[in-house]
């Protein structure tokens, strides 16, 4: 696990994809990644191979942090364009701006997440931005691969002066 996060300025992105409504109490990763990943192929105008999960936190979701909180999760990919739009898929437009990417294993998720919350974010120059989180999933074809490397985007600003 990396500790220390690069800095990058990331472009607005069009994505398509398909997104359910959760909570960590009632997780419907797999659920979600199970009907998106076979369908995929779909998706035409594709820019990169890569698949994004990227979830849209309410903006007090952390500081009122619980468990059963829900948000929306989304399975996507990046196209170049909308186009056709398969059948129970969506269009998700990403606005581009400031983010701390994290470089880890899948199975390393909880503990990054920790790390960064804890101890990173706090001791940082940087303050939790309100715009959607998201990793970027290594497809290797073995599903939940615990060695694949995900790079994980936390969206950030400048902290306020206090």
């Amino acid at each position: 696990m990396k500790s220390s996060p690069e800095i990058l300025q990331i472009e607005a992105k069009k994505l398509i994809g398909m997104s359910v409504h959760m909570s960590l109490a009632e997780n419907k990763t797999y659920q979600l990644f199970s009907s998106f990943m076979p369908r995929r192929k779909e998706i035409k105008l594709l820019k990169e191979d890569e698949v994004l999960d990227l979830r849209v936190y309410s903006a007090d979701y952390f500081s009122d942090f619980n468990p059963g909180n829900s948000f929306v999760k989304w399975a996507l990919v990046e196209v170049s364009d909308f186009g056709q739009l398969p059948e129970s898929m969506q269009t998700f437009e990403l606005e581009g701006g400031r983010y701390a990417v994290f470089k880890a294993k899948g199975s390393e998720a909880p503990a990054l997440y920790q790390h960064i919350f804890t101890s990173w974010l706090p001791q940082s120059v940087y303050a939790l931005d309100d715009r959607p989180h998201f990793e970027i999933l290594q497809v290797t074809g073995k599903p939940n691969d615990p060695d694949a490397d995900e790079f994980f985007y936390i969206p950030i600003k400048a902290k306020e002066s206090q």
